[in-house]
């Protein structure tokens, strides 16, 4: 990467960890071998993850993606996003004949397997997460008659519950630690039995971005966060960089949507990414930065990251001929001798 050199008293404070973490460097990778094992098209509904250049990145190698399970051709690969779908998505894919790669985080499957296990023994679940977010509904499917949405703490006093004593809260993994602790408080507040899940629900990737734009957020006039729009978490660090005492925080998917007016008045920019955000996009906006005085670049480490997660089990199958066989025991016709 090119520097140019720093001007006296300007620098950046460029947060670790950030970027990819391992549910999503899973899922993207999935996409990837997906397409190296069984060639184009695969199908995969909604984004994989929530980044633009990520996807658009995918488009371009074979990936398709689609809102509904229904818009994928029989005899098809459908692959399901890093956020998690309900138990009847499972069922319209079997319906609709397709071979399946499930590419769920694991640490979202935990949610959803918490989920089950309360609802099977008769609780009911305030799920806290912000109203179609593509997870909360994955988890939400999973046991609907069990489980209420609280989206924040103004959606506290309209909750209501059958039995105060068997109430437990999970969470969306994305929301800022701050947030979903501000609820869960309040939740207390009306529910003093309320049960927590056996391990915070927020994803440690979560934590830890959110923990180095605090370390950085008093000392950066302005934060500059790498990320898409619909990432949930991506906008929960430029929420935190203002708490953190940040006088400016914005949010851009790359280096040439920053607006210059931004870096007026500034000495120290800090810049992170979301859980979803490729490297790559990072180093542009360091070289944007380094181009207008800004090269003189400090790490701020809240933490270290090793956690890694197997690719779904799934690539490990001949899915093509999977694909085909459902074709073939529904219709009669084996569509692989075409």
């Amino acid at each position: 990467m090119v520097r140019m050199t720093a001007s006296p008293g300007r620098r950046v404070l460029l947060a670790a960890p950030r970027g990819y973490c391992a549910g999503v460097d899973r899922a993207v990778i999935a996409v990837e071998k997906a397409l190296e094992q069984y060639g184009a098209p695969i199908y995969v509904r909604h984004e994989i993850v929530h980044n633009k250049y990520v996807v658009q990145t995918l488009e371009k190698k074979g990936a398709i993606f689609v809102e509904q399970t229904e818009e994928v051709p029989p005899g098809n690969i459908v692959m399901f996003s890093a956020h998690g779908v309900a138990p009847t998505v499972h069922e319209e894919a079997e319906r609709g004949r397709l071979a399946t790669i499930d590419a769920t985080c694991p640490l979202v499957t935990k949610v959803h397997k918490e989920a089950i296990r309360y609802a099977n023994d008769d609780f009911d679940i305030l799920l806290i997460g912000h109203e179609g977010h593509e997870e909360v509904i994955g988890t939400s499917g999973e046991a609907p008659d069990h489980i209420t949405l609280v989206d924040g703490p103004g959606d506290v006093a309209k909750v209501e519950v059958r039995d105060p004593s068997k109430v437990v809260w999970l969470s969306q993994t994305t929301l800022s630690v701050d947030e979903t602790m501000e609820t869960v408080g309040a939740l207390k507040e009306k529910f003093p039995l309320l049960v927590s899940p056996p391990s915070d629900d927020i994803c440690y990737a979560t934590q830890n971005r959110q923990l180095a734009v605090k370390q950085m957020g008093a000392d950066a006039e302005l934060v500059i966060v790498v990320g898409s729009r619909n990432s949930s978490n991506s906008k929960r660090l430029v929420e935190v960089a203002k708490l953190a005492g940040s006088r400016e925080a914005y949010l851009v998917d790359f280096a040439d949507e920053i607006d210059e007016a931004w870096l007026e008045g500034v000495s120290t920019v800090g810049v992170t990414s979301g859980a979803s955000v490729p490297e790559i996009l990072v180093e542009q906006v360091l070289e944007w930065l380094a181009q207008r005085g800004f090269a003189d670049v400090e790490l701020v480490r809240a933490a270290e990251e090793s956690i890694t997660f197997s690719l779904p089990k799934e690539l490990r199958k001949d899915l093509r001929a999977q694909a085909a066989s459902l074709v073939a025991e529904r219709t009669g016709h084996d569509i692989s001798e075409k």
